[in-house]
């Protein structure tokens, strides 16, 4: 059956997270024996309980009629109503529920199946319609692109551009390796940033909105990570926030961070009503919508007081997590500068040590000798080699843990 799948398809590798997991339950025995059962600072995916009020709300709805009816693949109408309220809350953004807002079964589902509807799938490199991603960036939209028979073009993330790269630069720089301007299809953003945790200026955002606006390129902005920050004066927007932004953007939101729900698997999609009319008649093809009372659930917790105060709290854990592990670090030897400390996220993204020259092998190294687990930096993109990214999610006992192990072992910078 080796002709049964595309080329396209056939060339995708497995996910890193779930290679990673792989090879950790390869290693489990023997690091067991040694006193090393494994730590994961892998995953992007918190750990703590849900909001008690969210899992009583689901217990409640469970017992209503046609509660377990199939649902629609746009959302409930009690479930888009909160996302309005919520945005309208949040950021000030007025969105008709109706036109400009659609539920996704988790905000993965909906940017793999958006990039699949964009995309005319050819195999010439040259000819293939071009999609701007952020490199380091999340490892799906890479994979997510080349799966549509697309080309994924990277937009460069490094400390020299504040992590804001000058778009027209870019647009030059793709001139010059012989692609086709008018290829481009799309440009994603995500700030706060996965794996980096940096945020962008609002100032910068615009140019990006107005770059979109000149050169007739869809906006899709990632605000996955928009609810976890440690300073409310870096407090993330919403790229809609922008006058005009609508013209030419769509945004994807996620429920799985904020409120520690990853497995629920609900998000939305909202903004350029054409884009999200089209998106939602493509998705009515391909799924039924969520199920009615994760729906309802979620969206009393979006506007509830109870739902606040967890996000706050949340936060106050995770800037306590990071803090623990900056400690550790440094005393391990690496030079962490307070201000280059991001204000946003659960991750780390620190160089590899000097003894290193490849960040794969220092991980596959943890891995082995101390059963820790964290990502090789150019798993995210071709300028992610050097470092590598924890994510602190886990217990403040375990992060310790791994500090003390690393010492233990030898492993620092």
């Amino acid at each position: 059956m080796k002709n049964l799948f595309n080329e396209d398809v056939m060339a995708i590798d497995t996910y890193i997270m779930v290679k990673l997991k792989e090879k950790t339950a390869q290693l489990a025995e023997t690091l067991e024996k040694k006193n090393r059962r494994p730590i994961s600072l892998a995953m992007g995916a918190p750990t703590a309980n849900p909001p008690a009020v969210l899992i009583d709300k689901l217990k409640e709805f469970l017992t209503e009629d046609n509660i377990h009816t199939y649902s629609v693949t746009r959302g409930e109408v009690y479930f888009r109503q909160a996302v309005a309220e919520r945005m309208k809350t949040r950021f000030g953004v007025e969105l008709d529920i109706n036109s400009e807002i659609c539920l996704l079964l988790g905000s993965k589902d909906g940017l793999a199946n958006l990039i699949r509807f964009i995309i005319t799938p050819v195999h010439e490199d040259k000819q293939k319609d071009i999609i701007l991603i952020p490199d380091p960036g999340y490892a799906s939209y890479g994979q997510m692109i080349q799966c549509s028979g697309g080309k994924a073009y990277p937009i460069p993330l490094t400390k020299e551009n504040n992590y804001q790269p000058d778009m027209e630069g870019v647009l030059a720089k793709l001139v010059e390796d012989g692609y086709d301007p008018a290829k481009i299809k799309a440009m994603i953003i995500n700030y706060p940033n996965n794996p980096l945790g940096v945020s962008a200026s609002r100032q910068y955002v615009e140019s990006v909105i107005e770059f979109c606006k000149k050169h007739d390129i869809l906006l899709i902005s990632d605000a996955a990570y928009c609810d976890i920050y440690f300073d409310d004066n870096e407090k993330p927007f919403s790229v809609l926030e922008f006058k005009g932004a609508k013209d030419i953007a769509v945004e994807f939101f996620s429920l799985s961070k904020p409120y520690s729900i990853t497995g629920w698997r609900l998000g939305w999609l909202c903004g350029n009503s054409e884009v999200v009319g089209r998106f939602a008649k493509g998705k009515s093809t391909i799924d039924n919508g969520v199920f009615k009372a994760l729906q309802k659930a979620c969206a009393y917790i979006m506007n509830s007081p109870e739902g606040d105060e967890y996000i706050a709290q949340g936060n106050l854990d995770y800037k306590r997590k990071q803090a623990i592990m900056v400690k550790g670090f440094r005393e391990l030897g690496w030079q962490i500068e307070d201000e280059m400390l991001p204000h946003t996220t659960f991750y780390l993204w620190l160089p590899i040590p000097r003894k290193y020259d490849s960040s794969f092998k220092f991980c596959e190294d943890l891995l082995e000798k101390s059963g820790v687990v964290v990502v090789p930096g150019d798993a995210f993109g071709a300028c992610g080699q050097g470092y590598f990214r924890i994510s602190f999610v886990c217990s403040d006992e375990k992060l310790q843990e791994v500090i003390d192990r690393m010492k233990a072992d030898g492993f620092k910078y």
